[in-house]
């Protein structure tokens, strides 16, 4: 895939009246998404799509055509949308403060703090341009509104990343101590009496809590017109309940194999709806986009959404620490269900070498697992197949998320920041081990993995 967005020739921008969504969400993933062990990315058959409605612009690296010429939060949406982010939890912090002053400091601040150090804001900005790719304009009453809902976005990933912490034992967040290690470690400085990680992992459930609480704040008062606001209700609803399921299956997946079949599930409800696909479509409800263009615009981000796990997958064996800021094998070793592994245990099993699949039932979720055993592992699961065939999943999902936008008459400018924020969700390509021959991919974009950020 280029490495920028294609040149469009210009089209209509103008929309017939909006139409309800079929199931009340605009651009909504129907239920039947996965199939044969694959993400079926045609929308429902009653979501038929007409002929491309422009060009094809390809989802690559790089900021739109015009950003030149661009001001406001088009400019620079994760700038606008942590200024929102600023006042309204000084706000939220002082309103605390009322409640009880030790509450305000010892955690809300927390939350205040963890919310604004870092991370891509890549759920705010894709809210943003889902509301530009509805017709909203960059400036006035709606454009606030899209950014207060990109705060809220922000908000309910706080939320999700300190529950997610705990449940994993992480140490470290965004460059310092996870919540529950920083409230542990407060615990014990202060010479409170009981257990010092149960005190830390209780309080950082709390924390989340107040962050989902915050995030539902803001999502239900915009302050978009009354319509517009409505319109918000039922994909965000959805979106929390999907965001839930896809930690429970990705928790409860390690437990025991599953299939490829349930490896796509989990990425898609915890990854490609969460991260791309209902932040989109949000933004999209926002502007009261045509229900047919806003179907393409999420399916779109949903095959994007799922290439991006099914990345982040390889770059967790094959990626490079350095780049990645991750320790290599991580995943394998913490047991997790991936795409990758579930289609290397497939193909071992359909080719009878039970030594390679007894390698790697063993080494998938030992945490001890050493360097020379991992090496073993990748050997088998690019033996196998299973990266080739996990490429070849990536790929066919980029192709079809860039048919999909196609389908979506946009001015050239939002098409190329839609394209480009899609190839940054993407990811790029990990170097072939030594002794396998390395291939070019069609698209080489970003390399981190982490928190989808």
């Amino acid at each position: 895939m280029p490495s920028g967005p294609t040149a469009r020739a210009p089209v209509s921008t103008s929309r017939p009246p909006h139409r309800p969504a079929r199931d009340g969400v605009t651009g909504g993933a129907p239920p039947d998404v996965i199939a044969h062990g694959r993400l079926r990315t045609e929308p429902a058959p009653s979501d038929e799509l007409p002929g491309p409605g422009g060009r094809c612009v390809v989802p690559g690296r790089g900021a739109p055509a015009a950003a030149g010429h661009a001001v406001g939060p088009d400019a620079d949406p994760s700038r606008a949308v942590e200024q929102v982010l600023r006042i309204h939890l000084h706000e939220r912090v002082t309103e605390a403060a009322g409640v009880d002053p030790l509450f305000a400091h010892e955690v809300a601040a927390r939350v205040q703090s963890l919310t604004m150090r870092g991370g891509k804001r890549l759920r705010a900005r894709f809210a943003w341009w889902g509301w530009r790719a509805g017709g909203g304009s960059p400036e006035g009453r709606g454009a606030r509104a899209a950014l207060r809902l990109g705060a809220a976005l922000e908000l309910i990933q706080t939320c999700a990343l300190i529950h997610d912490d705990v449940m994993d034992g992480s140490s470290l967040r965004r460059g310092a101590p996870t919540l529950h290690v920083d409230f542990a470690d407060f615990h014990a400085a202060s010479g409170m009496p009981g257990d010092h990680g149960g005190y830390g992992r209780a309080a950082a459930i709390l924390a989340g809590d107040l962050a989902l609480a915050w995030a539902d704040d803001l999502a239900g008062d915009t302050g978009a017109d009354g319509k517009a606001q409505q319109a918000l209700l039922v994909p965000w609803r959805r979106m929390r309940q999907e965001m839930v399921a896809g930690q429970y299956l990705d928790m409860r997946s390690q437990a025991g194999s599953s299939s490829p079949e349930q490896a796509l599930r989990i990425a898609l409800l915890k990854t490609a709806l969460y991260t791309v696909e209902r932040p989109l479509a949000l933004g999209a409800a926002l502007a009261g986009m045509d229900d047919r263009d806003a179907a393409a615009l999420s399916a779109a981000g949903r095959c994007a959404g799922v290439a991006f796990q099914l990345r982040d997958d390889l770059l967790g064996v094959f990626g490079d620490p350095a780049r990645t800021g991750k320790p290599s094998g991580e995943d394998i070793r913490s047991g997790k269900l991936t795409y990758l592994t579930a289609v290397a245990r497939t193909r071992l099993t359909e080719a009878g070498d039970t030594a390679s699949l007894g390698l790697l039932h063993r080494a998938v979720g030992d945490l001890g697992l050493g360097e020379e055993d991992m090496r073993r592992v990748r050997g088998v699961l690019e033996d196998s197949g299973a990266r080739g065939a996990t490429e070849a999943e990536i790929d066919r999902l980029v192709r079809r998320s860039r048919e999909h936008l196609a389908r979506v008459p946009l001015p050239a400018s939002v098409a190329a920041a839609v394209s480009g924020l899609l190839g940054t969700a993407v990811g790029g390509r990990p170097a072939r081990s030594p002794g396998h021959a390395a291939t070019s991919g069609p698209h080489d974009m970003s390399s981190v993995r982490g928190e989808h950020t």
